[in-house]
């Protein structure tokens, strides 16, 4: 199982006119990255280091940006990010990048993608909390894990918020309003306390209508949404600092929206409208988060850094559905979520000004997860009952050496251990017999690690070359039965080039896939478990380019990747689920026998394969651009902007039915007008201006949407 990339960024000005502006001027204090004089700072590689010197394909965008794009939470990156997918499935998200992060809504599946805000790393369960006082996001495309803390396969993403500011007075208030009744408001104020202590504080709040009228009682995917962070920064000498950060969340919705898929089992209640909904059972969506992060620094005076990364986070997630999402039937199911997750990681970082320099670190990681689901199919309740604990560590560490003035190399690698415990039972409430247990145990370990070499002629330009092996955990699906971690062997080669105010990178890659994860029905016995089910190739080019020249600002991201599945034989769950509704774990009938269920089945009639068929998730062809020029009038400043995004197409499920299993491709149109005078800044904008209507996924039999045109205006004052 290898898998190999090329990696990259972009150029060609020449034919990428308009871009989203990926960066922006952001304080580079504690943590943020940053955007002064066309210079891009990634920090998610344990350094401040500029964009273009760094060999790895990447896409940083500024906090001010996200709010220009129109990108208000974590889904909406994909229409910014090159090859970045995410797709809701209810209670998680699948987040995927070139085809690989997470395919399964198994909670004993890892996610490839690793995610982190302020430095620390977030379980899969869904959070789509509105991004507020973000100083920026950094998307690092293909395996890490040399340098961050937590292993990936498909990349990672660093969510930093705004960090204190020593010394400084300042913040800002924000509040708009727009259709659907939408209102929010948000702010922040940084304090400084004497000369070495200070303290930023910022808050949310957002409401909004549905989208949605449900003909027979209240409508789904309002919202209701609460959000404060506290952050404090020490820095009691130059050798010394600590960064200490609280953050609590709290969103209501009253349940998710969705219709049936077409050929599922419930087609026939399906409404003939994406914004009507027939549910018969109420609905329920209540999210709740906590997380305290702390971060110390001590610089010693032959500048080695040690680094400390803590943090604790909270996230329970209570949800009602109408299953089936239609009049027809009473299909109602409860969920209840809570995961806590501990998480320490130590760095020790060399001073970079050498010809030879290196990292090293070691990350700890504990997952407690509890999950309570009632499913109620026609008043016959079944009760699942979960019980998980995860430890995961790590120890990893890079060097690097400087072979000339031109040339230099870099060699990481990463040992990591994963083990998982589970217990529970699923239980019919009445008689009140227990028929299932879903715990188990599994524990694994693996080395992983890169091999780069990199050629620099001179400042303005950076040719990179490198292997890479990415890694993710497997589990159990049984007391008796596990699956196998996946692995990614990652080929890239990239270009990063300079040419005054345009800045491109671009690159290329190729995957070696092993053991890809997924849900399926094992034929001896009819249970539905998550599997190792084949193997898969990837590569593909992606490319960016930025022009920020006076008053023009210029962006473009794009990706082209061509993934294939290997030859496997599987059973068509959703083909088999309208041919014997409710049937489950019956075995195979013996040959010549007819299916008898629920005592066996015949599966033959619904045996496909995935020969050469795409990754889930993953769209051919990602493109998104964005404009912006400043015009003056005396001193009002006056900025239009304009952004577009495209993602091809997806599937969903390795059916690869046109209809059943594709997300379609769609297109957006975001814009805006912004005056701006002195302190204050009025921003007139509109997002989706196409009113484009689309699939955002699926999960069961039923299929998720995004928003419609929203129009508003917003205020903001800063001091």
């Amino acid at each position: 199982m290898r898998k190999v990339v090329f990696i990259a960024g972009t150029s060609l000005a020449a034919i990428i006119t308009a871009s989203p502006a990926f960066a922006q001027e952001v304080e580079p204090s504690a943590g943020a990255a940053a955007v002064n004089d066309n210079v891009i700072i990634v920090t998610g590689l344990k350094r401040d280091q500029d964009l273009q010197d760094v060999n790895v394909a990447a896409t940083v965008i500024g906090g001010e940006n996200l709010t220009d794009l129109g990108v208000e939470r974590f889904d909406d990156l994909q229409t910014v990010v090159p090859s970045l997918s995410v797709s809701d499935s209810g209670l998680t998200q699948s987040v995927n990048i070139r085809g690989v992060g997470l395919a399964s809504g198994s909670p004993s599946a890892a996610n490839g993608v690793a995610t982190y805000i302020d430095g620390v790393f977030q379980p899969p369960i869904v959070s789509t909390n509105s991004f507020y006082d973000i100083g920026s996001v950094e998307v690092l495309r293909g395996p890490q894990g040399t340098f961050v803390g937590s292993n990936s396969t498909g990349g990672a993403i660093f969510i930093n918020s705004r960090a204190p500011e020593l010394g400084d007075f300042n913040g800002y208030v924000q509040g708009e309003f727009g259709n659907y009744s939408r209102g929010s408001l948000e702010g922040a104020i940084n304090l400084p306390v004497g000369n070495t202590l200070a303290v930023r504080v910022a808050g949310i709040a957002r409401t909004r209508d549905s989208y949605y009228n449900n003909i027979n009682g209240r409508d789904p995917a309002q919202l209701q949404e609460y959000g404060a962070r506290v952050g404090v920064y020490w820095e009691p000498s130059s050798s010394f600092n600590a960064l200490i950060r609280g953050e609590v969340a709290d969103k209501e919705t009253g349940g998710y929206a969705y219709r049936p898929i077409v050929g599922t089992a419930f087609e026939a209640g399906r409404t003939n409208d994406i914004r009507l909904l027939d549910y018969n059972s109420p609905t329920q969506n209540d999210e709740t988060n906590q997380q305290v992060t702390a971060r110390l620094e001590y610089y010693t005076d032959s500048d080695i850094t040690f680094r400390v990364i803590g943090g604790y986070q909270d996230k329970q997630i209570q949800n009602l559905y109408d299953s089936d999402g239609t009049s027809l039937a009473m299909n109602e199911q409860t969920q209840f979520v809570r995961e806590e997750v501990y998480t320490g990681e130590v760095n020790i970082i060399s001073d970079d000004t050498q010809r030879f320099s290196w990292i090293v670190g070691g990350y700890f990681q504990r997952n407690e997860i509890l999950v309570d689901i009632t499913n109620n199919p026609n008043g016959f309740p079944v009760d699942v009952d979960i019980e998980n604990r995860k430890i995961t560590t790590g120890l990893f560490g890079q060097v690097s050496y400087d072979i000339s003035d031109t040339l230099s190399v870099d060699l990481g690698g990463r040992y990591s251990t994963y083990d998982v415990e589970g217990s529970g039972a699923v239980t019919l409430r009445l008689p009140g017999i227990v028929v299932g247990d879903p715990g188990g145990s599994y524990d694994d370990d693996q080395f992983t690690g890169k091999l780069g070499l990199n050629f620099e002629p001179n400042a303005d330009h950076l040719f990179y070359a490198f292997v890479a092996k990415g890694y993710k955990s497997g589990g159990f699906a049984s007391p008796t039965t596990s699956f196998e971690p996946e692995q990614v062997w990652d080929y890239e080669i990239g270009w990063k080039g300079t040419f005054g105010p345009v800045t491109t990178q671009l690159g290329a890659f190729y995957y070696d896939y092993s053991d890809f994860q997924l849900d399926v029905i094992a034929q001896d016995t009819g249970r539905a478990s998550l599997t190792n089910l084949t193997d898969a190739t990837v590569k593909g080019i992606e490319g960016q380019v930025q022009v920020r020249s006076g008053a023009l600002d210029l962006s473009a991201g794009f990706a082209y990747t061509d993934s294939s599945l290997s030859g496997t034989d599987f059973v068509d769950t959703r083909s088999f689920a309208i041919a014997f509704p409710g049937v489950s774990n019956a075995p195979q009938c013996p040959a010549g026998t007819p299916s008898n269920p629920p005592f066996c089945i015949d599966y033959s009639p619904f045996i496909l394969t995935t020969d050469g068929g795409p990754n889930l998730y993953s769209p051919e062809f990602t493109f998104n651009a964005s404009a912006a020029y400043t015009m003056f009038v005396g001193d009002l400043e006056i900025t239009p902007r304009v952004s577009y995004s495209h993602l091809g197409d997806r599937f969903a499920y390795i059916a690869y039915d046109p209809v059943r299993d594709l997300l379609p491709a769609f297109d957006l149109v975001n814009a805006s007008l912004t005056f701006e005078y002195e302190a204050v800044a009025v921003d007139f904008f509109g997002t989706n201006l196409l009113d484009e209507e689309y699939i955002t996924g699926q999960s069961g039999n039923n299929e998720y949407y995004g928003a419609p045109t929203e129009y508003g205006v917003r205020a903001r004052f800063t001091f």
